[in-house]
């Protein structure tokens, strides 16, 4: 579905025209900066389900801004682009993963003036007048690039590639603020019209009960979770769901994905460098699976969403140092319809899990508390950690 439904609302951006090309202009910024950070076979690197080509993916950016933000017509039918053969080269929804690898790319140069094309021509078109559809698009492609941005760190730390500077987390969040506790109550689920861009997954607003709960103040540590591996946590079937000990027998997993022993303790590789386990640091990198059998080894679960957003308007939650598994999977909410970008969500629901919070390489304006992220529950590479909840 690319053309959208006749009434599909078009929420008024709270930037003006030249912000949003400040905006774009400076997410570009930072993709080049990942860019010069390649080693020189890394514009294809390896193949593996998790990860794009960044050849690829580079040219999937700018092909997404032209399609929408230059290409789209209200009608729902495309101009045409400056690629004679973009779509069939940059399209994520029709181009298989793993072929990915072997289509004939424009190559990086190229690439990179695609890229300065079609931005300035967005700019351009951005200065002539901003009409909320154009509005709309426009931020789309950059809360788009910004998360293929987040996908690179990502990919830039499971491949041990050297980052223009490591995002800095804390070393030690003690004194730790222990437990936040909550009375039966209410939470407020998604956003309304009046809060400008949203994506489709966050619509509409709406209330869920939430039974009295107790819920961790700050995500769960390094040093907490090397506690969960020294007692034997990977061995203990009775802790992991039944898609958890499937995952275990597949990959024989004993640790989390960067550890490695060393001496008595753990190391920790952050991108190409190996470094002590900081007992205090928030934990990073561990999947669903193992969120869940560690919050059951606590005698604990994962919070629902609701839990979450209730807990999260609480001065003491810390939130911020890495995306949070949480009970729910990913679905839609009541009366769900989407968007123009139709593959954003509905392909993913109830076969990935929700996520919230943001990480040290989120951008902020997608580390707000409604953002709902997503991930297959196997997924290693985002990063996620978790905190625990219990019934009280």
């Amino acid at each position: 579905m690319d053309s959208p439904p006749a009434e599909w609302p078009k929420p008024v951006s709270p930037l003006s025209p030249g912000q949003l090309v400040e905006r774009l202009e400076a997410a570009r910024a930072r993709l080049h900066a990942l860019v010069a950070c390649l080693p020189p076979e890394g514009w294809l690197g390896p193949e593996a389900e998790h990860l794009n080509p960044p050849l690829w993916e580079y040219g999937h950016i700018v092909w997404f801004q032209e399609r929408w933000c230059l290409r789209w017509r209200p009608d729902g039918s495309l101009a045409a682009g400056r690629l004679p053969n973009g779509d069939a080269l940059y399209d994520s929804g029709s181009v298989p993963h793993d072929s990915r690898w072997a289509l004939p790319l424009l190559d990086p140069e190229a690439a990179r003036d695609y890229g300065a094309a079609v931005l300035a021509a967005l700019a351009q078109r951005l200065r002539e007048g901003l009409d909320p559809r154009l509005a709309y698009f426009a931020e789309l492609a950059l809360y788009h690039e910004l998360m293929h941005i987040e996908a690179w760190w990502m990919a830039w730390q499971n491949l041990g590639y050297a980052p223009p500077e490591p995002p800095a987390l804390p070393e030690d969040l003690a004194p730790e603020p222990g437990q936040l506790a909550f009375d039966d109550g209410t939470a407020v689920l998604g956003s309304g019209p009046e809060a400008g861009f949203v994506f489709d997954n966050e619509k509409w607003r709406h209330e869920v009960a939430t039974r009295a709960f107790e819920i961790d103040a700050s995500p769960v540590t390094e040093g907490a979770y090397a506690e969960f591996v020294a007692a034997g946590g990977y061995a203990r079937p009775a802790l992991w769901s039944a898609a958890g000990r499937d995952w275990l027998a597949r990959t024989h997993a004993r640790h989390p994905l960067y550890w490695r022993p060393q001496g008595p303790g753990w190391a920790v590789r952050r991108f190409e460098r190996w470094q002590p386990l900081a007992a205090g640091r928030p934990l990073l990198h561990v999947n669903r699976f193992e969120a869940e059998a560690y919050a059951a080894w606590r005698g604990r679960r994962l919070p629902s969403a609701a839990e979450w957003c209730r807990a999260a308007e609480h001065p003491a939650f810390r939130r911020g140092l890495g995306w949070e598994w949480l009970l729910d999977a990913f679905a839609p909410y009541p009366g769900f319809a989407p968007d123009p970008y139709a593959a954003y969500s509905q392909p993913w629901f109830h076969s990935h899990g929700e996520l919230r919070g943001g990480s040290p390489v989120t951008d902020p304006a997608l580390a707000r508390p409604g953002y709902r992220n997503f991930y297959l529950p196997h997924r290693r590479d985002p990063y996620a950690g978790l905190r625990t909840a219990r019934d009280r």
